[in-house]
């Protein structure tokens, strides 16, 4: 927690469940992204958090955007980002989103399938696209491959054809998955690249870039390796595969931009134990899976809960939202303990929540209201 946040939440005392997140964390985790990758262009992932305190912010530091829907690129341009500085980077687009943003002045586009690189060539004619590999997700807490990429030779094939499509075969894209914690799950995946980036310049196709997508993690409950171990992996396998001549590189990170910069507060709204003689208790928050907290299906990222208990003796507990709903339970396995002293009534915070939280928040589910959101 910032001293910023620890101020407001001390002074402004606010209503729970809500987000309270540094803006100034948030330059601060981009100029170190860029210290350690310096030969690297940052397009930030939008879909991590599109407040516009963070896009205005990430636009007066020279950020790119990587957007996911039309609606995260109009974000962007009323941010003040310039169209060509935006990436829409969801190989999943309708044809009413491609106009959308070629109409703006959007012109790089993701895909990986014969179908989606026509739609492009049709809607958004001439465009920089981008070709997107299946890579191996493993060392990830929260992969992505299973629904995005194409294979190698598939690649290969629709590289060539986009050039024949008319487009521009700008480069190659993969991500490792979210909350990676392996450093060698990039160096495998450049070297894929690698290999398929030479046979492509061999095959007279004019590739020039490489967008190593985003995944570094944010330290939850425990030590993540930090962004200049996967720098140094990055860009000892970027010259060991292309020697000294470099593609253009691009990165995407979203959680490591934004994560640590926020705090959810949150109320104990009840502290039970259901079955006698349990020594496990189940505390029940007043925010759960269906309140933002979705990255917690599969218990696969395990927030860090601080209260002001903290120090006193601990106990077993499963953690839960307020929802009349079964699959709203947090934690069960994954062995939280908190203070036997937390009572109903008293807040706690989540830490780290900055990211992949206020946009998954529903929309009145059980008629609670989404978390507020205070950036400062």
């Amino acid at each position: 927690m910032t001293p910023k946040v620890a101020q407001f939440l001390a002074e402004s005392r606010p209503a729970t469940p809500c987000l309270v997140l540094d803006i100034d964390r948030v330059e601060d985790n981009f100029r170190a992204i860029h210290q350690a990758l310096p030969l690297a262009r940052i397009y930030y992932a939008v879909k991590a958090n599109p407040a516009a305190p963070i896009l205005e912010r990430l636009v007066s530091l020279g950020s790119s955007f990587d957007a996911a829907s039309f609606e995260e690129v109009r974000m962007c341009l009323d941010a003040g980002a310039a169209p060509l500085e935006i990436s829409f980077g969801n190989t999943i687009k309708k044809i009413s989103a491609i106009q959308g943003a070629y109409a703006a002045g959007v012109t790089m586009f993701a895909f990986d399938s014969q179908e989606e690189l026509e739609k492009l060539a049709k809607h958004a004619p001439g465009s920089r696209v981008y070709c997107r590999l299946l890579v191996e997700n493993k060392g990830a807490d929260w992969p992505l491959s299973r629904k995005f990429g194409t294979t190698v030779q598939s690649a290969r094939d629709l590289m060539i054809r986009a050039a024949e499509l008319g487009l521009d075969p700008y480069g190659l894209s993969f991500h490792v998955g979210s909350q990676q914690m392996d450093t060698a799950a990039y160096e495998v995946a450049i070297g894929q690249v690698g290999m398929l980036f030479t046979d492509l310049r061999d095959a007279g196709v004019n590739i020039r870039m490489v967008n190593l997508g985003g995944g570094f993690p944010v330290r939850y409950r425990e030590e993540v390796p930090t962004v200049d171990k996967f720098a140094n992996a990055i860009m000892h396998a970027m010259t060991e595969h292309f020697g000294n001549d470099l593609p253009e590189i691009l990165i995407e990170p979203g959680r490591s931009m934004v994560g640590n910069a926020g705090v959810v507060h949150a109320e104990v709204v009840l502290v039970s134990r259901r079955i006698p003689g349990d020594p496990t208790r189940w505390v029940y928050l007043d925010i759960g899976r269906f309140g933002g907290l979705a990255e917690t299906e599969g218990e696969s990222i395990k927030y860090r809960i601080e209260t002001q208990h903290d120090g006193d003796a601990t106990g077993p507990v499963c953690i839960a939202g307020p929802t009349c709903d079964g699959a709203d339970i947090m934690y069960e396995r994954s062995n939280y303990q908190l203070p036997l002293s937390l009572e109903m009534g008293e807040t706690v915070n989540l830490m780290s929540t900055g990211a992949y939280v206020t946009t998954y928040a529903s929309q009145r589910f059980n008629g609670f209201a989404p978390l507020a959101e205070h950036y400062i």
